[in-house]
């Protein structure tokens, strides 16, 4: 931690600006490229020693690590205030202190709850899933188009809910000041449930805004088609949707799937966009397990998998390089995927999928579909 205390005295030093108390400033972000620092030492989830596949944030104060601050013996000197409060006191002291091409944001990032697709991805399992049966609308007994979530799902959204309320009232978190959604139902659906009914303070109301690039990765299952703007507001009337949000979904192709390399591209875009137009400190962003590893990568964060209805903090560091182009580079976005016409003989894991004597497989499918349902 020896990095974090200079870099706190080099930012309370005299020559700094800063930004407001409790902000973190905006930029124009389309004349300057923005680079990511994730600050690590402060949750245990930045930790490459913590267990991902078993960790539970709502069990470990969201992975807040228990440790004193530089700022300490100015704001606590008595020694009465909890982790939180003294972790956002050094957080707004690094944005009050830093020049204006530096700010600091905290992410709250959040994967939606268990939906229809999951549950049907675990039953018919990855490969089987991949090659067909996640190219239709769903089976007799659910849908897994702009998948809703299961009970198990709604479930796991009470247990955030519950944490949230003990820990904005118990352990003084700070509450967010903005709130990012994924356009898929179960995004929003998590988000609802889960910061929808907080005592949150008058100045940080739960108003979501909905961002096409936070959605998962576009792959050609129809889990990752969204439902049109008008059916999405009819749900959650209370969400906002950013500028140039268009009715219909015109990213989903379903014959071709998102490129990594792309899905990286737009994740950029997104997060620049967060950073650039919203001088807030304190951000949630509810989204999905494939984009919120892509945002760690944009963030370079360590690699951290979230199983369904877990989330991860992270304090970010951004620096705004005005006299240096954005890079530019030409990648390929789109790329179709070995699929079955019919349910496959095999579906084993690391090997995929073999496909039945009556199906061949195709690049791509174009006959695995069921009895067509409303789109919405």
């Amino acid at each position: 931690m020896l990095v974090a205390s200079v870099l706190v005295t080099l930012c309370l030093s005299s020559t700094c600006l800063g930004w407001g108390w409790g902000k973190s400033g905006k930029w124009d972000h389309k004349h300057s490229a923005i680079n990511y620092t994730t600050v690590a030492g402060f949750f245990q989830q930045d930790d490459p020693d913590t267990d991902s596949s078993n960790f539970d944030y709502t069990k470990t104060n969201y992975g807040l690590i228990n440790r004193s601050y530089p700022t300490d013996s100015e704001f606590d000197p008595s020694k009465e205030k909890t982790q939180w409060e003294r972790f956002a006191y050094y957080v707004d002291t690094l944005n009050r202190g830093c020049d204006k091409n530096t700010q600091y944001k905290v992410l709250f990032m959040g994967r939606h709850g268990e939906g229809y697709h999951n549950a049907a991805e675990s039953y018919y399992g990855t490969p089987a899933w991949n090659c067909y049966w996640g190219l239709l609308e769903g089976n007799v007994t659910s849908v897994w188009r702009d998948a809703q979530l299961t009970e198990a799902g709604k479930a796991q959204c009470t247990k955030s809910n519950s944490f949230w309320k003990h820990a904005l009232a118990a352990e003084k978190i700070p509450a967010p000041q903005s709130y990012y959604s994924s356009p898929l139902v179960r995004s929003a659906t998590t988000a609802n449930l889960t910061f929808g009914d907080l005592d949150l303070p008058a100045e940080r109301p739960f108003a979501p805004t909905v961002k096409e690039y936070l959605r998962e990765g576009i792959s050609m299952r129809t889990c990752d088609e969204r439902s049109s703007k008008t059916y999405f507001q009819g749900l959650f009337p209370a969400f906002k949707f950013e500028d140039g949000f268009t009715e219909d979904d015109e990213l989903w192709k379903g014959y071709e799937g998102e490129t990594s390399e792309a899905q990286l591209k737009r994740t950029k875009i997104v997060l620049d966009d967060i950073f650039s137009n919203d001088d807030n400190t304190w951000i949630s962003i509810t989204s999905h397990s494939g984009q919120i590893n892509a945002n760690l990568k944009v963030l370079n964060h360590i690699a951290f998998s979230l199983s369904t209805g877990q989330a991860i903090p992270a304090l970010i560091k951004a620096v705004d390089l005005r006299d240096i182009d954005p890079a530019t580079t030409t990648i390929q976005s789109w790329t179709a995927e070995a699929t079955c016409t019919a349910p496959p003989i095999t579906s084993i894991s690391g090997q995929g999928c073999v496909c039945s004597s009556v199906s061949s497989a195709s690049l791509p499918a174009t006959t695995a579909t069921a009895t067509p349902i409303q789109r919405r």
